[in-house]
């Protein structure tokens, strides 16, 4: 019953934008449920991958000084029981990050074993990735701040994980907006899910949209070359995650029009794991209704380990 309402109401709208023009291009509506289903298959090779979010296994803050990385108790870098007890240190200065390796120990770096090696963050444009057997760890810069975040490749999660569960694939909810462009592109302040941390990301303007007849407004970031919305609606009391969800969306053409696709909307990482450090959705970007599209939350898909320190 629920599949015939949606092609019946497919239906109205393609009678509605012969008869009155359509807010947004027309879709074929077996064309764009099988879009929505082939990004789904290709978000859940992104969550396995090796630098997806289902093998994250810990996160550490750090700044100057030595860090010990090891399984041993007490190490301040701690990785899980397969690896060694002490595997080396991260000397953090002004300068430099370097991973210094004990004699004994094999770390490597892109199959080659090292005993040294720079290990910039990733905001430097370049992941540095070392792996210890199936564990493997890098630096990361969030906010100014420094942290080191830990993997497994033979995470058990990952293959157990599964499956997302999705609101059906609805083409009302992929709607046309309008980019309304700040004098200058201005740096935004937004909370994470780690208490007292903030990010600063940069926000070309906002978006307006209408749903059901009524017009909403969103403010994007910029992200690469798409416009990356953190956004909440009335679904995260019951139904999706509740520090909101994300989407992105292509930069809109020379008139600000660009197409907003719900459908697309996802769970941000923290929504798999204790070791993201995500933004969470502002007061003005928390809409008023239901937005019955998209990712929904289990908590069963939530994964939690290591500590964070």
């Amino acid at each position: 019953m629920k599949n015939l309402m949606r092609i019946l109401r497919a239906g109205a709208l393609l009678l509605l934008a012969t008869a009155c023009g359509p807010a947004v291009p027309a879709v074929d509506p077996a064309a764009y449920e099988a879009e929505i289903l082939e990004w789904r298959a290709e978000r859940i090779a992104s969550l396995a991958a090796p630098t997806g979010y289902l093998n994250q296994v810990g996160l550490f803050w750090i700044g100057d000084g030595s860090w010990s990385i090891g399984s041993a108790v007490g190490s301040d870098i701690l990785l899980p029981a397969s690896a060694a007890a002490s595997v080396g240190e991260l000397r953090v200065s002004a300068d430099e990050i370097r991973l210094v390796v004990d004699d004994g120990a094999e770390v490597l770096h892109d199959e080659a074993s090292v005993s040294e090696l720079a290990m910039p963050p990733d905001v430097s444009g370049e992941v540095v990735m070392v792996r210890h057997g199936s564990i493997a760890w890098s630096v990361i810069e969030r906010g100014g701040k420094l942290a080191v975040r830990v993997r497994d490749f033979e995470h058990p999660w990952l293959a157990s994980f599964g499956p997302i569960p999705y609101y059906d694939v609805d083409p009302e909810l992929r709607v046309e907006a309008i980019l309304h462009r700040y004098d200058e592109p201005r740096e935004i302040v937004v909370d994470t899910v780690i208490e007292g941390f903030q990010q600063f990301p940069v926000a070309p303007g906002t978006a307006t949209f209408v749903i059901d007849g009524v017009k909403y407004e969103l403010e994007p970031q910029l992200s690469g070359d798409k416009l990356f919305f953190v956004f909440g609606d009335q679904t995260n009391r019951d139904e999706t995650y509740g520090a909101g969800r994300y989407l992105y969306a292509d930069m809109p053409g020379d008139d600000g029009t660009f197409i907003l696709g719900f459908n697309k909307a996802k769970s941000p990482p923290c929504a798999f794991n204790d070791f993201s450090t995500c933004p969470v959705a502002s007061p003005r970007n928390r809409l008023p209704i239901r937005v019955e599209a998209g990712e929904k939350y289990d908590e069963a898909l939530h994964f939690k380990g290591l500590v964070t320190r």
